[in-house]
């Protein structure tokens, strides 16, 4: 699994393959074994999409990209996801980024390593996790294209 490669380098960051420079846009990256070479924490951000690990062992806010659509590929671990509904304590976070702290009629459904997760623009979204639980999740976060 990926979660023990994950714990060894966030503990262990000399441990991890040298810092690469960002890619260019006509440059391939690769995160071997999905791990960014520059450590858990690193992103990477390109004209029109973004690259990051998340790792969580507790719940997190309530989110809403306002020009931004999520993909996520749960690796390892597993958690509730609650999605829609409307949000509780909603305020700007960053510009077109809004968190709060509860839902209110969202769906609710378990995810678990293997599921694949597309969230589009504009819609709630919050991961509740159980004491003792952890999830660990690849996610593109896909910036909207501009209306024609």
């Amino acid at each position: 699994m990926i979660l023990p490669l994950l714990l060894f380098v966030a503990l262990h960051p000399q441990a991890s393959a040298p810092v690469a420079p960002p890619p260019a846009n006509n440059e391939v990256l690769f995160w071997p074994h999905g791990v960014p070479p520059e450590g858990i924490d690193h992103k990477d951000t390109f004209a029109n999409h973004g690259l990051q690990i998340s790792h969580r062992d507790k719940s997190g806010n309530v989110e809403v990209h306002l020009t931004k659509t999520d993909v996520m590929v749960i690796q390892s671990g597993t958690a509730t996801l609650l999605y829609g509904g409307e949000g509780v304590g909603m305020h700007t976070t960053l510009p077109n980024e809004l968190q709060g702290t509860s839902l209110t009629g969202a769906a609710s459904r378990r995810v678990s390593a293997g599921d694949v997760i597309h969230i589009p623009t504009g819609v709630p979204h919050q991961f509740i996790l159980a004491p003792g639980e952890t999830i660990t999740y690849l996610v593109v976060k896909i910036v909207d294209l501009p209306a024609k």
